[in-house]
């Protein structure tokens, strides 16, 4: 019984190494560019801020969040970063073809979550980021990409890539 058990542990151990292995690679090869002049092109938020993510990620690592209002996975992740958000940390999120900033700001309102948001209505923001899955989320910190995933991630998933980032 007991070598059935030391048996099941160690494929156990190996898919989980497959497993984060295949994460990993998936994240690397999804990865956002950043384009070069980006971290210095100002921005316009729908609350009428003008602000760049060099000046945002200055001082501390920056979540840039990529989300769109007809993505399903968003709908689990938007309330994660909200929650970011109301704790004071340090994010931007871009609206990727989720049409007029009003439909924007009514959608935010209807999910009752509070998000900087920069409206990409054309897309033009993201194609030149080269996002092609949403979610994304980038982590900069002055001015440099840190780190980068796509699809769900968790509330710890983000607070922690924002903390190691940091250190």
């Amino acid at each position: 019984m007991i070598g059935k058990l030391r048996r099941w542990g160690r494929e156990a151990l190996v898919m989980v190494l497959v497993l984060i292995t295949i994460v990993v690679l998936m994240d690397w090869w999804r990865a956002p560019k950043m384009p070069t002049t980006f971290d210095s092109t100002p921005l316009q938020t729908l609350d009428g801020q003008t602000l760049t993510l060099n000046a945002l990620s200055e001082e501390r690592p920056l979540l840039l969040y990529f989300w769109a209002s007809w993505c399903g996975v968003c709908r689990y992740t938007t309330p994660s970063v909200s929650r970011l958000v109301v704790e004071g940390e340090n994010v931007m999120t871009i609206a990727l073809r989720s049409g007029e900033p009003q439909a924007v700001l009514r959608w935010l309102e209807q999910k009752k979550v509070q998000l900087p948001v920069v409206n990409d209505a054309s897309g033009e923001l993201s194609r030149n980021w080269q996002v092609g899955v949403t979610p994304t989320l980038v982590v900069l910190y002055k001015g440099e990409v840190v780190s980068s995933t796509t699809g769900w991630t968790s509330y710890w998933g983000m607070k922690a890539r924002l903390e190691w980032a940091a250190l």
